[in-house]
């Protein structure tokens, strides 16, 4: 959607929605179309619930591997809208919530967003084969290499004039 046209779109959308209203308050009686909206709403809470868990655990599983978790990221903000659809008052937007739950639905989203979406990131998952710990194939270094020094090897003297000493110098 071209952002010139979004303006319109946040316009109409209220209007739609009142029509919507109209139209599924004469077919099923105001009381069930007011249950409906409250439904919405609770199912919403729940769902964004339930499915963000999972999205922020596979968010953590892909970075913990050293994998892209831009997918997993784009995922959890659309659950995020799909949920705040689905609380929004109105039968429209609950369709366009329950869409964006399905994971056929945020996979083709995904694949239109791809080439716009950059993700940035900072920790060692993201850098896989760079820094200390990766040995020159590119390949993570045995982490349970052992470096054992005796008190030969390794000595520090205290710094006295350190504020953290335990043998601190008064200064005349």
């Amino acid at each position: 959607m071209r952002l010139s046209l979004l303006p319109i779109f946040v316009s109409l959308m209220p209007l739609a929605e009142i029509a919507g209203f109209i139209v599924v308050g004469k077919m099923i009686g105001v009381w069930a179309t007011l249950g409906l909206v409250i439904l919405s709403v609770l199912l919403g809470a729940v769902l964004l619930r339930i499915q963000g868990i999972g999205i922020l655990q596979r968010i953590s599983a892909e970075s913990r591997n050293g994998g892209d978790p831009g997918r997993e990221m784009v995922h959890g903000a659309m659950i995020v809208v799909a949920a705040f659809f689905l609380m929004l008052p109105g039968f429209i937007s609950d369709i366009i919530g329950l869409l964006l739950f399905i994971p056929a639905v945020r996979d083709l989203a995904w694949t239109v967003l791809r080439k716009r979406i950059v993700v940035v990131g900072n920790s060692r998952a993201f850098r896989r084969g760079q820094g200390p710990d990766a040995s020159p194939q590119g390949r993570p270094r045995n982490p349970e290499t052992v470096v054992d020094l005796d008190e030969t090897d390794f000595h520090r003297e205290p710094n006295r004039n350190s504020p953290w000493s335990d043998q601190k110098r008064l200064k005349d």
